[in-house]
């Protein structure tokens, strides 16, 4: 092994910690992270057959065989280290140190994300902007974020978050913020902190060494730390506080317009009045924090601010999977538009369906501080290096290099004149990503694209799926398989797009309900081993052709498989060795479907007589571990499948797999685990056993809108056979969901309530097929409005409750009408 450290120059390197985000192999540099569900050493092998040679190892992870296999690497740089995270902190840190240039560290409960994207929109005339890609404000996203700082660059924007004590003291030496911005406090982190006023004052270690910090003196939390500490280390911080009650510095007035609010301010003894599109005190909050930092830096002409600040719009802060016309499916990520957005957006197109042909909507990138010369042969690159099939290129820049890309990319001067051309209509079956600058208007691509169709939806949150699997995951261990269920459309969820996201997270197994399903799966890039837990001698040949795995819990079952394979083996197209291996339910108690006690010793007989038959696992399912009453009983059945699994091991001569937990096994009985776990509704953001619901979080929300709003007076009747009396004047509206939808009727007559504009409302007279009728009365409702069934306002815990049944049935009765919409913060 060679030493690469200290000589290495990182600004010719790219800092990787996902081995499946490694873009240009040969110059990245690796850095092998442990942590409580990974560990990046097992994938050092599998980078270097990629084509990287750089490498950051733990002194930990290199056991005697370990460093035998690395020293078989000749041409690797391979450093050895206490800690790689410390290491890849360090470095940034030793980079960030090389410029003198002003530096922006913002940090808060909430709206860091926002205030830097908003200061990037309001600067970028004036400044060759690096800032934190999406919301990367981690001890990893921290440095990944500086680390791109290049002699171009004329400022940098970055966030900082914390989760527990001492985190910011690292986050400010890579950082070393000249301007500090300290957006607001919440409950955001609460329980890693001993008080708010702990956490005020770890967040305030950031803005040490700043010479200017912007705050809002209204939160008394950060104003009394702020004056009590941060002062007495950093004495000659000039503090820019400012309030909208008349308590700071400078003094903010908020006065509400027909389209938005004025803000006016006074700043170097001038007043200044900046219209802002939004009202909500949220935006005008984060809107005033990015008026005064743009002041603090010079940029004061009126004018100017004011024709910038009115062109602000929302920030969209996430990736969203669509259907499209055409069969396409459309990857709508027009959220930023820097080279780190781009390549993680690549990233995601590339688990995509593999059997489709991918498309990339780009326009020029006029976030990332360096000239055109250098920026798009790198674009040209990441292009090539991602299995982009075709470009559509839109924009002056990248017309202007069309040298440097393939033949049949197709450039157009603007988005207009791409939509103008209906070449978007010649895209049949293809994964499109859009990924344009705002000033572009690619909404007008997504608007031509997207499938039009009904009006509720239901989204579905990849990142609180990844937390959930994450923090199953942390409850079994890393050595743990986990197998994850994605029958009845993934719980509702969508199958093929909740399956590549565990494909990506490196799940062991996939579940489904029938061979049918695991064959979609398959046809969608999916080569997970799959499991089927209803097969049938009419499916067993798709289960040999797609290599999906039955599951076995019958004699009669077992000998029509076995039957097949010999009819199979006889044709000579196939060895045994081809054949799918299989799994063995035993029932230990839940008394539906599996071989008794009695029965293994038959079958122990029968596995030996037929060696061809190779058995993948062996396992059996928990009657009762959603409650603490049957706990005996589950042990039981965990001590029968344990007996069962060890006298099926003699048998066979070597182990299967054994697992007996589901999502609330997992959380009662974590000793029971076993070598896998099956984890199916808690993956889904429903903790069944009740035990740690605040630990997972919900993954999908269905929403409709109000198609009309009626004013009614008491005595009149709404709906089918006038069920919904008016017992006094109201406000009616209709939703468009139904029970077509999976909104069931029983959820009708005031049983159910929707939340509109944050206000819970009853639901009137009965469910119609695809309406619904509310009472709107005390909400701040208007036709169009958007109405949430399920999710965050209204939990399927509750929703499912209303009607005395449990949330499965919930979520996987949504209809599959009802578009999916799949999303990434």
């Amino acid at each position: 092994m060679n030493i690469l450290f200290p000589e290495i120059n990182s600004a010719a390197l790219y800092p990787v910690t996902d081995s499946r985000q490694v873009l240009f192999p040969a110059q990245s540099i690796f850095f092998a992270i442990r942590g409580e569900r990974h560990d990046g050493h097992r994938y050092i092998t599998e980078l270097y057959q990629k084509g990287v040679r750089h490498f950051v190892v733990e002194s930990a992870a290199l056991t005697p065989a370990f460093r035998d296999e690395l020293a078989q690497y000749a041409d690797a740089q391979i450093l050895e280290v206490g800690n790689s995270l410390e290491m890849l902190q360090k470095m940034a840190a030793d980079h960030r140190r090389q410029f003198v240039i002003p530096v922006i560290g913002v940090t808060g409960s909430n709206g860091k994300t926002i205030v830097k994207e908003w200061l990037t929109q309001i600067l970028e005339p004036d400044f060759r902007i690096q800032k934190s890609p999406k919301s990367y404000n981690s001890q990893v996203g921290v440095p990944l974020s500086v680390w791109p700082l290049k002699e171009e660059h004329t400022l940098g924007i970055f966030e900082a978050g914390i989760s527990k004590p001492f985190e910011m003291q690292a986050l400010q030496g890579i950082i070393r913020p000249t301007i500090g911005i300290f957006t607001n406090i919440g409950s955001a982190h609460d329980e890693g902190f001993r008080s708010r006023k702990q956490k005020v004052a770890e967040k305030l270690r950031l803005f040490t060494q700043v010479k200017t910090l912007i705050y809002r003196k209204d939160y008394p939390e950060i104003d009394e730390e702020i004056n009590l500490l941060l002062k007495a280390v950093n004495p000659d911080i000039q503090l820019i506080s400012w309030s909208s009650e008349g308590k700071g510095a400078v003094n903010v007035t908020y006065e509400a317009q027909a389209s938005g609010t004025l803000i006016t301010l006074k700043w170097a003894e001038r007043d200044y009045s900046l219209f802002v599109p939004f009202a909500d005190e949220a935006s005008l909050e984060n809107a005033t924090h990015t008026a005064l930092a743009t002041l603090v830096l010079g940029i004061t002409d009126e004018a100017t601010l004011q024709s910038r600040f009115a062109r602000l719009r929302p920030v969209s802060m996430r990736l969203e999977v669509k259907e499209g016309i055409h069969r396409n499916l459309l990857i709508d990520d027009t959220y930023n538009n820097d080279l780190a957005g781009l390549s993680m957006a690549l990233n995601f197109l590339s688990q995509q369906d593999s059997s489709r042909q991918k498309v990339l909507i780009l326009s020029d990138l006029l976030e990332t501080g360096l000239g055109a010369e250098d920026l798009y042969p790198i674009i040209s690159q990441l292009v090539a290096g991602k299995g982009v099939h075709h470009l559509i290129a839109v924009g002056p820049e990248l017309g202007a290099n069309q040298r440097l890309f393939p033949e049949g990319t197709r450039f157009y001067p603007t988005a207009e004149e791409l939509v103008q051309s209906n070449y978007l209509n010649t895209l049949y079956d293809a994964v499109i990503l859009v990924k344009g600058a705002r000033r572009f208007g690619f909404e007008r691509i997504i608007n031509r694209l997207i499938q039009k169709s009904h009006q509720t939806v239901l989204e579905v949150n990849l990142d609180a799926l990844t937390h959930n699997l994450n923090y199953y995951r942390s409850k079994v261990g890393a050595k743990t398989k986990i197998m994850a269920m994605v029958k009845a459309f993934a719980y509702g969820s969508g199958s093929a797009e909740v399956a590549r996201l565990l494909q990506y997270h490196r799940v062991d197994y996939l579940a489904v309900a029938y061979a049918d399903e695991g064959v979609a799966l398959r046809q969608h890039g999916i080569h997970l081993p799959i499991m089927v837990m209803n097969p049938s001698p009419e499916t067993f040949a798709q289960l040999l052709e797609y290599r999906l795995e039955p599951e076995i819990y019958s004699f009669w079952r077992l000998e029509e498989w076995k039957e097949f394979l010999m009819k199979e083996a006889k044709k000579g197209k196939s060895s045994f060795a081809d054949f799918p291996s299989l799994h063995l339910k035993l029932d230990t108690g839940m008394h539906r479907l599996g071989f008794l006690p009695d029965e293994l010793a038959a079958l122990c007989t029968l596995l030996q007589t037929t060696p061809t038959l190779r058995v993948a696992s062996v396992f059996s399912h928990l009657a009762g571990a959603d409650e603490a009453a049957h706990n005996g009983f589950s042990q039981q059945q965990y001590e029968q499948l344990a007996r069962g699994a060890m006298q099926l091991e003699e048998a066979l001569g070597y182990q299967p797999i054994r697992h007996i937990l589901n999502s609330a096994g997992i959380i009662r009985f974590p000793e029971y685990k076993l070598d896998m776990v099956r984890l199916g509704i808690g993956l889904y953001g429903v903790e069944a056993s009740q035990l740690e619901t605040g630990q997972v979080l919900p993954v999908g929300t269905l929403k409709t809108v109000i198609s009309q709003i009626k004013n009614l007076k008491a005595g009149e009747t709404v709906g089918y056979s006038r069920r919904g009396l008016l017992q006094k004047d109201a406000r009616i509206a209709t939703i468009a969901i139904g029970y077509a939808d999976g909104y069931d009727r029983r959820l009708g007559n005031g049983v159910g309530h929707v939340s509109v504009n944050g206000t819970l409302c009853p639901t009137v007279g009965s469910i119609c097929m695809d309406m619904t009728m509310i009472d709107v009365t005390e909400a701040d409702a208007q036709e169009a409005d958007e109405v949430i069934v399920f999710g965050k306002e209204m939990p399927i815990t509750r929703l499912a409750a209303c009607i005395g049944t449990i949330p499965y049935e919930i979520i996987t009765g949504v209809s599959e009408r009802v578009k999916r919409i799949f999303y990434r913060e």
